[in-house]
């Protein structure tokens, strides 16, 4: 009995995997996102194709983790570049899906740069946002929307029913505050 206790335990600890490829950085706030309706691994796998047709060259695409990221990329050619990681001329992107409403994932992809060189950092400091109208910027904002468009939004919320208006009941008197 007692074996049959410690197999079903080491049974549920193996099928559980609670970790996470991902690293600990969530988004910049500036970075670029939309909303589809795909599960999160799906959304991933169809971004991640989308950005290799558009050749922009993927380093890790983790579909479970709905992750995906590029190694140091030369923004004119898309692909990985040996040049230091300094100024607009070599990027990196970062995607992130997570669930949104019920059916929906939200796709964050920050196109990342960085202005200059300081080994007393944490690598994540020194990274910024491209611009918007950075080239490598609008290829992943024609990308979403292609998205977008080929998979459709959040459809939009159930009409509400206006509430029953509180009217006085007739023949009566409204009642008057006593003063």
């Amino acid at each position: 009995m007692r074996f049959r206790v410690l197999l079903a335990f080491a049974a549920v600890l193996t099928a559980c995997r609670p970790e996470t490829l991902r690293p600990a950085v969530t988004p910049y706030p500036d970075a670029s996102a939309v909303e589809i309706r795909l599960r999160p691994a799906e959304a991933t796998r169809r971004l991640a194709e989308a950005l290799q047709a558009d050749s922009i060259t993927l380093a890790r695409v983790r579909l479970r983790d709905g992750y995906i990221e590029t190694a140091w990329l030369d923004s004119a050619s898309g692909r990985p570049t040996t040049q230091r990681p300094i100024g607009t001329g070599v990027v990196r992107l970062r995607s992130w899906a997570d669930p949104g409403r019920p059916g929906n994932t939200v796709l964050t992809v920050e196109t990342l740069y960085r202005p200059l060189a300081d080994p007393s950092l944490p690598e994540r400091e020194l990274e910024r946002q491209v611009p918007r109208t950075h080239p490598t910027a609008l290829k992943v904002e024609r990308v979403l929307e292609a998205l977008l468009k080929r998979h459709g939004g959040p459809r939009p919320p159930a009409a509400e029913q206006p509430a029953p208006s509180q009217e006085p009941a007739l023949g009566g008197e409204e009642e008057q505050p006593e003063e």
